[in-house]
């Protein structure tokens, strides 16, 4: 089975978005499938990464989208901000115009990201029921945690010390100072070789970001809500070698979420090996779950009082 692969359109917040959507080859009207919406991580956007998990689920018979979130990619907005609830937002929009396709059935919608994005779909799960199916790969559950697990504590203390001082400039003048992404997310020497690779060919990678991302990142925090989620299905994906984003994030979240849910961790391998040595069995694991939770049966939603 071969992927048909369209360019959208839609909008979140009032703000235009661009995406792809992929059909499997051999759906036909009136006849829908299950949809999934991917979501990329931090400095992402949707042509790296991404387009190899939507062949690998299109073939699995679904339909699938990928899109930039607000100031990414070809999309409209405030340039390279990562504003972790603007991207929410987004995500919702996406799973509303998934639903909108007439080869799409809305009852039965999906939600996939990886690293930063497996923390967003995190959070959308929690408040949006309509994603009766979620998937977090190597995702971040405590923001400030995160940041802080990745340095020592004096380099912890100097990066609250340029938030604050950036947070005074945002109010007096309106603008963020932008910083190289490496300068918030700090990679381990594998992670910042892989990381250049995929970056290097693709015109739309960014190199900078406003710093205001870390006094966002530190107020994010998808452990909060990620109870939330059940009765519906969740999945967790990391591995015992991440030096990027830790295993204690995605086993955090695992610890907290509710039935039914599964925690697979990955041996020997970090955090960029998800998406390349260890692509072929990430994508197993994530099919099987989709199979077992979202593709043939729309999933009952028991309402919380």
């Amino acid at each position: 089975m071969t992927a048909v692969k369209r360019a959208v359109s839609f909008y979140s917040e009032g703000v235009r978005l661009v995406g792809d959507v992929y059909y499997p080859d051999d759906v036909r009207p009136p006849e829908q499938r299950a949809g999934i919406v991917l979501c990329h991580g931090y400095t992402g956007v949707k042509d790296i990464y991404l387009p190899d998990n939507a062949r690998v689920l299109t073939e699995a018979g679904y339909v699938v989208m990928t899109f930039d979130y607000k100031g990414w990619g070809d999309s409209e907005g405030s340039r390279s901000r990562l504003a972790p609830y603007s991207r929410v937002a987004d995500v919702q929009a996406a799973l509303t115009f998934l639903g909108t396709l007439p080869e799409v059935d809305a009852g039965r919608l999906g939600i996939y990201g990886t690293s930063y994005g497996g923390a967003t779909v995190v959070w959308t799960g929690a408040i949006d029921p309509r994603a009766k199916c979620v998937v977090s790969v190597v995702g971040i559950g405590n923001g400030a945690r995160w940041m802080r697990s990745v340095r020592r504590p004096d380099e912890f203390h100097d990066l609250l010390q340029r938030a604050a001082r950036d947070r005074d400039k945002r109010v007096l003048d309106g603008k963020s100072e932008f910083v190289k992404r490496e300068e918030i997310l700090l990679p381990d020497r594998q992670s910042a070789e892989l990381a250049a690779a995929a970056r290097r060919n693709n015109p739309a990678a960014v190199g900078a970001i406003p710093l205001e991302y870390v006094d966002e990142t530190l107020q994010f925090a998808p452990e909060w809500v990620v109870d939330k989620i059940a009765p519906r299905p969740v999945l967790f994906i990391t591995t015992d070698d991440d030096r990027l984003v830790p295993a204690q994030e995605s086993i955090e979240l695992y610890r907290r979420a509710g039935e039914p849910k599964k925690l697979v961790i990955f041996r020997q391998t970090t955090h960029y090996g998800i998406y390349n040595d260890y692509f072929n069995e990430v994508a197993a694991n994530v099919v099987d779950w989709y199979n077992r939770h979202l593709k043939y049966e729309k999933i009952a939603i028991q309402e919380k009082v």
